[in-house]
């Protein structure tokens, strides 16, 4: 699958700006679950929002066990709804849980929803037993409380270890466009396939960008949501870190096609605020956006891999 960073093949990733095109950060907002216990209990990470035909907002998230308590799971995907895309009122009970199939015994994190004309498909990466390895797994089903698992949508493989973090789009001719990370060199990195249906089989693409050198996203990528509001140029809102791993939120776009990287942001677009408790991780983390009626864009994210939060994005 994917390509080494010394891959001669892979395509050219821009280091500036080639474009008159800019984003940031307008206002920033805190979003809020109210839900049972079973939920509130646990800290939030990936907040996968998007819009009905209705009007309303839609929110799958990975609910997480508090550091300070024991692990029983790596995560488990709950649902919900909302009229303001801030506050969102959950179901009664989680819409995804490990297991039993071994491929996703240890959690299920990293909620990606695909809204058919008949049912949803959600992409989730699923962990082992261990805790320590997962391949891209996939439900689908007519409602969120009525999915049943497919198994894994995209495996592991010598190269590329721990597929996750689903980034989907549809190609012109009806195929899948799966950006998806993955594990190799001691570093995160983005893959790119285009398959016939959701679980491929799946035509390996060049690289679509990689790390930059002393840069704040130097050594790992993580795919992000894509902005796909102006078809002649799709922005992916990615993750990237240094070595020790400090996530913070950027920018690049593509050609219609995405063969090729047109423009990149310099600098973070989210940066995580300075942490009041110590022992938080300094990791703000992009899930979805969603451009509203209005033509507002909003970015949805985690940050410390405990609390969500949404920012209204200005493009200039």
């Amino acid at each position: 699958m994917g390509q080494d960073i010394a891959d001669p093949h892979r395509r050219d990733a821009v280091t500036q700006d080639m474009l008159d095109l800019d984003f940031n950060v307008k206002r920033i907002e805190a979003v809020v679950l109210d839900g049972p216990p079973a939920l509130t209990g646990r800290d939030l990470m990936s907040p996968y929002v998007w819009r009905e035909a209705d009007g309303r907002w839609g929110i799958m998230v990975r609910a997480v066990v508090r550091p300070d308590e024991p692990l029983t799971d790596t995560g488990v995907i709950w649902a919900g709804w909302s009229d303001d895309g801030r506050r969102f009122t959950m179901l009664d009970a989680p819409s995804i849980v490990p297991g039993p199939d071994a491929h996703d015994a240890g959690g299920v994190e990293d909620p990606t929803v695909v809204r058919l004309p008949d049912r949803y498909v959600v992409y989730y990466s699923g962990v082992l037993a261990d805790h320590a390895h997962g391949e891209l797994s996939y439900a689908s089903g007519p409602t969120l409380d009525a999915l049943t698992k497919s198994g894994v949508a995209l495996a592991s493989s010598k190269s590329e270890g721990n597929t996750k973090e689903a980034t989907v789009d549809r190609t012109p001719d009806g195929r899948w466009r799966l950006f998806y990370e993955y594990a190799a060199d001691e570093a995160s990195r983005i893959g790119l396939a285009i398959g016939t249906d959701v679980a491929g089989p799946w035509d390996e693409q060049p690289t679509p960008f990689m790390p930059r050198s002393d840069s704040w996203d130097d050594w790992h990528l993580s795919t992000g949501p894509l902005l796909t509001d102006d078809p002649d140029m799709p922005v992916m809102f990615y993750n990237g870190a240094t070595r020790d791993a400090r996530w913070r939120i950027g920018w690049v776009a593509f050609s219609p096609d995405y063969t090729r990287v047109v423009a990149r942001g310099i600098q973070p677009l989210v940066t995580p605020p300075p942490a009041e408790d110590r022992g938080a991780t300094d990791i703000a983390f992009a899930a979805s956006v969603v451009v509203d009626g209005e033509g507002a864009i909003w970015l949805y994210y985690s940050l410390e891999d405990r609390r969500l939060a949404r920012a209204l994005i200005r493009r200039s």
